[in-house]
């Protein structure tokens, strides 16, 4: 904590002074009326004490973040202390009031959702102000976005995320490759097809009659085999809770196989083998990784599934139980569970997809709504469903192409007004399972893919994700104007001749918007 306090404060400090002016009118305008939601859920926010001493910036968590230690905005926990209802539940943690260990973060009060002040046409009274379309904004934008070190073709889109009105828009109709920024696309259809309650869950079963003994692969990436499990569903625990049930049968030799046929088709990507991507499989430990990094880019294991068995074995043996070498087989319909572990739900994994950009969330996410949606539980199945959820959602999907979850295909096409038609539906009020879009969104000079930018002036102030490929460079998300109101934008551009250069470029755009008093 005191290492940590001490890397952002000078960080938070600059921020601060930069977004004093606006934080009044904005916390003023964006008091969140909580009786929009009753039921708690598990994307709701925690209380995330353990970050308290770093005393983040009071003026920019309230404008529009930070994140603390748990992944949730603490803007969101203080209004909703200062609420004063009951309730709420912590990620990964149930609704049922179970005990919470001393010292531990509790439970906040029920929260209202990110943006819940969105309510209606115009906005409603105590709620943020609808922005009216303005030539200032164009006037703002154009001059920025015709930066030569963007390249071409581009695309622009600028809503009003509490009407959903367009405000700006260039090219925002182009079909162009989005790189990561297709990560808000699965996520929204990840969401819809499974809820944001949703958990990934890694069995251990035994055949009935036998020693045969299977691992099965539940298609969740972030299962962890390190002795810090931080959340994630530990490999370490599912072995110490089968070896107990093996004790209890009397059994102490197995043998172990492992199955993975939650999925289908090739594991591999189209670009290949890639430190971005490990080989998609239903099974695998630390998104086998072969390092002890937890997220960018890492040398991975060739064959997840069969390193995450082993590694299960080893560790039955530490429990004293006897096991084969491990092998590939499918379990029947009649084994019987021994033990499972779940991961966080799926509203944690999605803001940690956007946040850190995770190409095997994405990849697993992109899977797991295929099987929702009754397609193939493959690359183009994964496609094709994310495709249908959105379109059931009445999005613009025109120009729109999909091949995988996580945008590392250069083969996928996106429009800006795509990309804002998803964030004004996460922020829709009648749709609060979407929110994760929102709070997983990368906070400028704080998380993420943005935590190395905009030190100066809108740090804090917007939340967005990154796009890059070679030659393409993008960012959607959402920002704070001067004067209290909140635009979802999307900026896509190919061709740059300069991937810094296009990036600062873009960076600029985006603090331009926060700068606009469109009123």
């Amino acid at each position: 904590m005191a290492r940590a306090a001490a890397a952002v404060r000078p960080r938070l400090a600059r921020a601060a002074r930069a977004a004093a002016p606006r934080v009044t009118r904005f916390a003023r305008a964006t008091i969140p009326r909580l009786t929009r939601v009753t039921r708690p859920k598990t994307w709701q926010y925690t209380a995330g004490a353990a970050t308290a001493g770093l005393a983040l910036a009071a003026g920019v968590v309230a404008a529009a973040g930070p994140w603390d230690s748990t992944g949730q905005r603490t803007a969101e926990r203080d209004r909703a202390v200062a609420a004063g209802p009951t309730g709420g539940a912590d990620h990964g943690r149930g609704a049922d009031g179970s005990a919470v260990a001393p010292g531990a973060p509790r439970p906040a009060p029920s929260a209202g959702a990110v943006l819940t002040a969105l309510g209606g046409p115009g906005g409603s009274a105590g709620g943020v102000k609808a922005a009216p379309g303005t030539g200032a904004l164009a006037g703002t934008l154009r001059p920025l976005l015709e930066d030569p070190a963007l390249g071409h073709p581009r695309g622009a889109s600028v809503v009003d995320l509490t009407t959903g009105a367009r405000l700006y828009g260039t090219g925002d109709t182009a079909s162009l490759t989005p790189a990561s920024t297709t990560k808000i696309a699965t996520a929204v259809a990840a969401l819809t097809a499974l809820g944001p309650d949703h958990r990934l869950t890694t069995r251990a079963v035994l055949e009935p009659g036998t020693a045969k003994l299977v691992l099965v692969g539940g298609g969740d990436p972030t299962l962890t085999a390190r002795e810090r499990a931080a959340g994630s569903a530990s490999l370490r625990v599912l072995a110490r809770e089968t070896a107990e049930a093996l004790r209890k049968r009397g059994t102490r030799e197995v043998a172990l196989s492992y199955d993975t046929t939650l999925y289908a088709g090739s594991a591999a990507h189209p670009i290949g083998v890639n430190e971005n991507l490990a080989p998609v499989t239903a099974l695998m430990v630390d998104e086998a990784r072969t390092d002890d990094s937890g997220s960018g880019p890492a040398p991975r294991a060739q064959d997840p599934a069969a390193d995450a068995a082993r590694a299960f074995a080893d560790l039955l043996r530490g429990h004293g139980i006897t096991v084969t070498a491990p092998r590939g087989a499918r379990a029947t319909g009649r084994a019987e569970e021994l033990a499972a572990v779940s991961s966080p739900p799926l509203s944690a994994l999605v803001e940690r997809m956007l946040t850190t950009s995770d190409n095997d969330l994405a990849e697993a996410l992109a899977r797991h709504t295929a099987r929702a949606s009754g397609e193939r539980a493959d690359f183009a199945g994964g496609a094709a469903a994310i495709t249908a959820r959105l379109r059931e959602l009445g999005l613009p999907l025109r120009g729109a192409r999909f091949h995988d979850g996580s945008g590392l295909d250069r083969a996928d096409r996106l429009t800006a007004g795509l990309l804002t038609a998803l964030l004004a539906e996460s922020a829709d009020p009648a749709r609060p399972g979407l929110r994760p879009v929102l709070t997983g969104l990368p906070v400028a000079g704080f998380t993420g893919t943005l935590s190395g930018r905009y030190a100066e002036g809108a740090a804090g102030l917007v939340r967005a994700k990154t796009g890059t490929l070679t030659g393409v460079n993008s960012l959607a998300g959402t920002v704070v104007t001067a004067d209290g109101r909140v635009l979802g934008f999307a900026f896509l551009t190919q061709d740059a001749p300069d991937a810094g250069a296009a990036q600062a470029a873009l960076d600029r755009a985006a603090t331009a918007l926060t700068g606009c008093a469109c009123g």
